[in-house]
């Protein structure tokens, strides 16, 4: 497979379990065209205008370095590639390991500067779960400036700089892999409609992904409400770059959402959570991260023939879910 058709693959699969469904995603593209063609050549603005945006709703996925032409037989795939990752890549290769590509879960470079990007979705998700899309829209507001306001300083380029001077192709796929992984979550939920917060726990243990967490004392966790305390009605929250307002915990159980399950939640959040009667069943950022790339990874060999080599690194560990 080419790069530049796995790139395509990768955006295609994540649309389609995008839990604001196609319609929103086509709408969200309909309006950056028309951003893009109210741009006049000579605008500043034009220059800065990643034509990407056009056809991938997800800023924070993109090929970072490599010919779209290339051929990828085999990758080398972690939840981060810094640049640690990209020497080892270097070394492996050195020894012999056959890598066309390396693969990361969390974004670097310019797909890393517009992670704030993505949060916008985060207003349409709120909106299918009873939250007026005016309200969700104000409350994300601020969240998304704070956030654009913390990436500003980072050293972004650092990983891609690395690859780009040893010569080694590199992608990330980080909404796409998350949209997955909150899809699945939340479909499970809605068929099996756990009782408790046990069951929910008990769910999430049937998973490899968890399994393989508690094993290394990083599996699911109630942090707010107990085993005994009722769910009510779950909202799988993987999904939209990053965590959204705080401040949304209100509007969310004026809407009927009992228990929320994320992969991580900071102490602010989960403390405004606590004000609002709200359960939080925390199943992991990695776990969660490795249950979206195996199954966006699943989808990429069912679409490849030959499938993709895939050589794990960086808190990735392969389950499949196909023969």
């Amino acid at each position: 497979m080419k790069l530049k058709d796995l790139y395509s693959l990768i955006v295609r699969k994540g649309i389609e379990v995008d839990p604001r469904g196609k319609a929103e995603v086509e709408k969200d593209l309909g309006r950056r065209k028309e951003e893009f063609d109210s741009l006049k050549p000579d605008d500043p603005e034009s220059l800065a205008f990643d034509k990407e945006n056009l056809n991938n709703p997800y800023p924070d996925t993109r090929i970072l370095f490599g010919n779209p032409d290339l051929d990828v037989r085999n990758a080398l795939v972690g939840i981060d590639i810094e640049v640690g990752e990209i020497l080892l890549a270097e070394r492996l290769l050195s020894r012999g390991e056959k890598i066309d590509l390396v693969i990361s879960h969390h974004p670097e470079g310019r797909a890393y500067a517009n992670l704030y990007e993505v949060m916008h979705m985060q207003a349409d998700i709120l909106n299918k779960f009873g939250v007026p899309i005016t309200v969700a829209d104000d409350l994300l507001d601020k969240r998304i400036k704070e956030v654009e306001r913390r990436l500003m300083p980072v050293n972004h380029r650092r990983a891609v700089d690395a690859a780009n001077l040893l010569g080694i192709p590199f992608l990330c796929m980080h909404t796409p892999a998350d949209n997955f992984v909150a899809n699945h979550l939340q479909r499970l939920f809605d068929e099996r409609k756990p009782d408790t917060l046990k069951d929910i726990i008990n769910i999430l243990r049937e998973i490899p992904e968890y399994q393989d967490a508690i094993k290394e004392t990083a599996g699911p966790k109630i942090i707010l409400g107990s085993k005994e305390k009722r769910a009510g009605k779950v909202f799988v929250d993987m999904t939209g770059g990053t965590e959204g307002s705080k401040d949304i915990f209100e509007k969310i159980s004026q809407a009927g959402v009992g228990t929320i399950v994320a992969m991580h939640l900071s102490e602010d959040h989960r403390k405004e959570a606590e004000k609002h009667h709200i359960n939080v069943v925390i199943a992991g950022h990695i776990s969660s991260d490795n249950l979206g790339m195996n199954l966006l990874l699943d989808e990429i060999e069912k679409s490849e023939q030959k499938g993709l080599g895939v050589l794990c690194c960086s808190g990735f560990k392969r389950f499949k879910r196909i023969p």
